[in-house]
């Protein structure tokens, strides 16, 4: 227990400084508020160690105390995962100060970088060997690894590299007692045992702070092509993604898909983005990476696009081959979430369902949710490669957006119950946090929660990580 005499934030302020131990509210305020604005909560510091060392150390003295810890990246939660609760009592133990890029092995095609790297250094820095880090979110220029790794995140390359989770062989990480786990190997083949890194990824800080992580490279493409695509509904949209899969294979990297009112929101707040095919009710972007030099690829696109034509699954697209036409439409799809918070308060959905099921539930969910909440304006988009939606409502045209937010619990009812039914997740890619804490006890069975709950209570059995968030 804690030593006699010794206060918490004394001690906290011995082992990272005065200047990285936050107390003033002006100080402290940026880091109780998540991106969203949804959740505002208390803490009795922020502290910023700068090193593993001061992160165990933190650990074993809130450990002491009995002091809850919320970990913090680059506070980009969708879910509140990384805001304290409203009672006071927890730190919130900032790792931006952890930023360094430890190493480089370009014949073995890894990177080691600690929790603080965002993940446009981390593609910079993999750039810069000519290799490629693939994970790619609207919000890299201030999210960071640690907190990709903890919600496993996903993005938009998931349909060629995977989610967060299959781009690590290796974490370090601080366990709630204020051990170190030094489990950076390097090694794509390890069958020594249980994988506990997969334990660490995607736990949302709620089992151990991952301090640094081994990153898989790739080599970085060499032919990059860029299509917008306009099509009639889902149904299309699905049959077009088996036809790129089949004429293009591993160069097939991103299948993004988006409603007209979603790029319309999109435009209104970004002026002057393009509109070179308007008029559609649906549109994919598609995007061809090939780490060869070759100079086929468009062609390759243009073929299989016009294919699609031909047969009717296509009614019109457009093609960037510069690397500025490219950044003009990959700019349409990465606004619209920014957009979508400059226009207010709207219902949110992360889901996933198998993408043969996607033109079922699109259908069965607006008939089921038009009929509940007449009006309502469904901004529909995202990664229809991996069948990951973000399915998210807006209040009819003249109804407040704060007076709609009251449906939000009746609206997930419909949507989750109907994703559960068709196979799917109620997450994603953004975790559970604070949002989706009793969404998740509602849809996992009594043993998936059972094992989860032991596996918490195992390694953290005071309850001192991130309480209150996944369970």
């Amino acid at each position: 227990m804690a030593q006699p005499g010794a206060t918490l934030l004394a001690r906290l302020a011995a082992s990272v400084g005065p200047a990285n131990t936050l107390t003033a509210r002006e100080d402290v305020e940026p880091y109780v508020v998540d991106w969203r604005g949804r959740y505002r909560g208390v803490a009795r510091a922020v502290v910023r160690p700068a090193s593993v060392d001061e992160v165990a150390s933190v650990v074993r003295i809130c450990g002491e105390h009995r002091t809850p810890i919320v970990p913090q990246g680059g506070n980009t939660s969708m879910c509140g995962a990384a805001t304290p609760g409203s009672d006071g009592g927890a730190i919130v133990l900032s790792l931006s100060r952890l930023n360094r890029i430890r190493g480089i092995d370009v014949r073995n095609a890894t990177m080691t970088v600690e929790a603080g790297v965002t993940l446009a250094q981390a593609q910079a820095a993999a750039a810069e060997q000519r290799m490629l880090f693939p994970l790619s979110l609207a919000s890299e220029g201030s999210c960071t690894i640690g907190g990709n790794l903890s919600t496993n995140a996903g993005g938009t390359a998931v349909l060629r590299f995977g989610n967060a989770r299959d781009l690590v062989l290796g974490v370090e990480v601080v366990l709630p007692d204020g051990r170190l786990w030094k489990g950076l190997r390097e090694l794509r083949k390890d069958n020594t045992g249980y994988d506990l890194k997969h334990l660490f990824i995607g736990a949302e800080g709620t089992l151990g702070i991952i301090t640094a992580a081994v990153l898989k490279l790739y080599p970085a493409p060499r032919s990059r092509v860029t299509a917008l695509v306009a099509v009639k509904d889902a149904d299309q949209a699905v049959d077009l993604l088996t036809r790129m899969k089949n004429a293009l294979a591993d160069r097939l990297v991103g299948f993004e898909v988006m409603n007209a009112l979603s790029l319309e929101l999109s435009r209104k707040h970004h002026p002057g983005s393009p509109d070179p095919i308007p008029g559609h009710p649906w549109y994919v972007l598609v995007q061809a990476d090939d780490p060869a030099d070759n100079p086929q690829l468009g062609d390759m696109v243009e073929r299989a696009l016009a294919e699609a034509i031909d047969a009717g699954v296509v009614d019109d697209a457009t093609i960037g081959h510069s690397d500025a036409q490219r950044m003009q439409l990959w700019s349409l799809r990465e606004n619209i979430s920014e957009a979508q918070r400059r226009e207010g308060p709207n219902i949110k959905h992360d889901i996933s369902v198998p993408v043969s099921a996607i033109p079922g539930f699109l259908g069965d969910s607006q008939a089921a949710l038009a009929k509940a909440f007449p009006g309502v304006r469904f901004v529909t988009f995202g990664h229809l490669g991996d069948g990951n939606l973000h399915y998210n409502l807006s209040a009819p045209l003249g109804e407040a957006s704060d007076r709609f937010m009251e449906h939000a619990p009746a609206a997930n009812r419909i949507v989750h119950d109907l994703v559960h039914a068709a196979g799917g997740s109620i997450s994603a890619e953004h975790g559970i946090g604070q949002l989706k804490r009793d969404e998740l006890a509602r849809y996992k069975t009594d043993v998936e929660m059972d094992l989860m709950r032991s596996i918490k209570a195992a390694l953290d059995p005071h309850g001192l990580m991130n309480p209150g968030k996944v369970l």
